[in-house]
């Protein structure tokens, strides 16, 4: 995804004092698709570990990630523990289908694309996923703003960040023990209507919690539910998000 979804969290974060850098994933935004369109979180976090070094910036505060931002978040902070003080998990599945045991979404929404010769029908599909026909009818000026933002994105990013949530490399299950160890602190967040994520989310921060105690660290890994939120909880459940958020933050 395009960080342009999160421009109006971005102004909530800077007015209260944060700095904020925000990157896009291949093929969406400002970053152009790979020429190999299959890359692993593995490799988009050794991506954004190269952008820090050529930012000079050698300590983060925290990282806020949602869906495979979040998913990048658990890869490069255990890859590269200490650089982030806190990191914020949102909205992640666990892993790629192959490796749930799940049907494969992604590899039908690719093909269909690719048939399409764009996106128009993929947007659409993924706008009601996300947010519901009702949120969306309720809502046109979000609406509309995800849409145009959503249209940045090309068929080779589409497909080059399914690849990456496909991928039998992808699999944060056996990170979760590793991240006490290389943060300070971390939350979960997810929204109430994001499919089963409040469930399996729920393990997720109870693996995460165990990683802290065998750390030795006391802190209580809280998992926080955006009411009546989906899966970029952020937009439709954004004035609890941005609460929950800077009370971490500040705490």
């Amino acid at each position: 995804m395009t960080t342009s979804p999160s421009d109006h969290v971005v102004k909530v974060l800077n007015s209260n004092g944060y700095r904020t850098l925000r990157y896009d994933q291949p093929g969406h935004g400002g970053s152009s698709a790979p020429k190999d369109l299959s890359p692993t979180f593995d490799s988009m976090a050794e991506d954004v570990h190269h952008l820090l070094k050529k930012l000079e910036i050698n300590k983060v505060y925290s990282w806020i990630g949602v869906s495979m931002g979040a998913s990048a978040g658990v890869y490069f902070t255990t890859k590269y523990p200490n650089v982030v003080s806190k990191l914020a998990i949102c909205d992640t599945i666990s892993s790629s289908p192959i490796n749930a045991g799940t049907e494969d979404t992604f590899g039908p929404r690719v093909a269909a694309a690719r048939e399409a010769g764009n996106l128009d029908s993929t947007i659409q599909s993924t706008l009601e996923r996300w947010f519901g026909k009702e949120w969306l009818e309720n809502n046109p000026q979000e609406t509309q703003r995800m849409r145009t933002v959503m249209s940045g994105t090309t068929i080779d990013g589409f497909e080059a960040c399914c690849n990456a949530l496909r991928s039998e490399t992808f699999d944060l299950r056996p990170r979760f023990a590793k991240i006490g160890s290389s943060v300070d602190d971390a939350i979960c967040i997810v929204g109430e209507k994001d499919a089963n994520l409040p469930e399996t989310m729920k393990e997720m921060r109870d693996k995460i919690q165990e990683g802290f105690e065998a750390a030795g660290k006391s802190n209580k890994i809280d998992l926080v539910i955006i009411k009546n939120a989906g899966h970029v909880s952020f937009v439709d459940g954004f004035e609890q998000f941005t609460a929950e958020v800077l009370k971490w933050l500040k705490a």
